[in-house]
């Protein structure tokens, strides 16, 4: 027991370490001037948002509903079910928010079932209220607090799967039963930090240009959570239904109807965030991948997985160029969050090792995204 309590507190401490660590930027050196739009930064973040609940909702929920039987329930915990995608996103959202850097995630709404959820602001208010109007683009807004000014946005929050619907028009203190599968029931707002902000833009913007944010920052901030989600889905789905016999992960998981595996799991967040087609790009590497194509693609991945190997509290990170544009690349430890990463790695036959431990670094998690220019 003692083992394992220590080794959870120091991934956690480790964690800590990855996001306050100042960053290694190498291959080309990163400019002052080099900075990511604050709107183009919230739209990563909520493509990693929207991916990650889009494959739970059909690839989890939806599909295990049908194979197997697998309910989800509000009381997950103790009826041994799955947590709705909502309360999955708020699990994640908890865990990146307590990571102290910066990035606050929270679900909204003007009809919630919880009222921790309504709407704290005049202004959180209006943007709730504008996406029933315009739901193809977030309503975006700065504030200040505590001397410090925010960019804030408000994504819509759809009904994605059909025990959204159910959940909110059955629950007994929904304001609102007629909820249909695609309908809007909230938003999913995105807070990050700003460092100076222009006097002359204070106020409301929709996509203003002035406000940005290091690109570093950005990567942390995609990364934590990548991270979250698949820290929740390691322990409360992966683990739990392992633990409580009902469902195992596998490899072949859509052909024996059970859990993927949590790199699956990130594999098929990121192939589903690249549909945004706004440029980012993430994915698991290793110096001992299980299959060929997660090997580094060139010298800079290469060079990062040594250095997260020797010096896991540092990511890895530096500018690219490919063509006429400059990318901005990110290489953090990953680590084996779970008993399912260790057993697979270490029995997979095609492993090139097989002796990884709980919380073992097993590889690198690489974020990539374009630079303005």
């Amino acid at each position: 027991m003692c083992k394992s309590v220590c080794k959870t507190l120091l991934v956690a401490i480790l964690a800590i370490f990855v996001y306050s660590q100042p960053v290694l930027a190498l291959a080309q050196e990163l400019q002052s001037g080099d900075k990511i739009q604050a709107r183009l930064a919230t739209d990563y973040i909520h493509s990693v948002i929207l991916a990650g609940r889009e494959f739970y909702s059909s690839q989890i929920v939806g599909r295990l509903k049908k194979e197997i039987g697998l309910e989800t329930s509000e009381n997950w915990e103790k009826e041994n079910a799955l947590p709705l995608p909502a309360q999955f996103l708020k699990l994640s959202a908890k865990h990146s928010n307590d990571l102290g850097i910066g990035l606050k995630i929270r679900l909204v709404g003007l009809t919630p079932i919880n009222t921790k959820n309504l709407p704290r602001t005049d202004l959180e208010t209006l943007g709730l209220r504008s996406l029933s109007k315009d739901s193809n683009k977030p309503f975006t807004w700065i504030v200040k607090r505590g001397g410090r000014w925010s960019f804030q946005a408000v994504y819509p929050d759809m009904a994605t799967s059909q025990s959204c619907v159910n959940c909110h028009n059955a629950h007994p203190k929904s304001p609102k039963s007629d909820f249909k599968l695609g309908d809007i029931l909230g938003g999913i707002l995105i807070n990050v930090p700003l460092g100076n902000v222009p006097l002359a833009e204070k106020g409301v913007s929709s996509d203003d240009e002035a406000f940005q944010i290091p690109p570093a920052i950005v990567s942390d901030y995609v990364h934590a959570v990548l991270e979250s989600d698949r820290f929740v889905y390691s322990k409360y789905v992966v683990k739990r239904m392992q633990e409580h016999n009902i469902v195992e992960s596998s490899e072949n998981w859509e052909d024996e109807k059970k859990l993927p595996l949590p790199a699956q799991y990130l594999l098929n967040t990121s192939l589903l965030a690249r549909k945004n087609k706004i440029g980012l790009n993430f994915r698991l590497i290793s110096l001992w991948p299980i299959n060929f194509n997660n090997s580094a693609a060139n010298e800079f991945e290469r060079n990062g997985l040594v250095s997260v190997t020797v010096d896991p509290l540092r990511p890895y990170m530096g500018k690219l160029k490919r063509g006429r544009k400059s990318y901005f690349q990110a290489i953090y430890p990953d680590f084996a969050v779970s008993e399912s990463c260790v057993d697979c790695h270490n029995a997979h036959p095609t492993s090139p090792k097989r002796d990884f431990q709980l919380y073992d670094m097993m590889g690198g998690m690489v974020v990539s995204f374009p630079l303005n220019k």
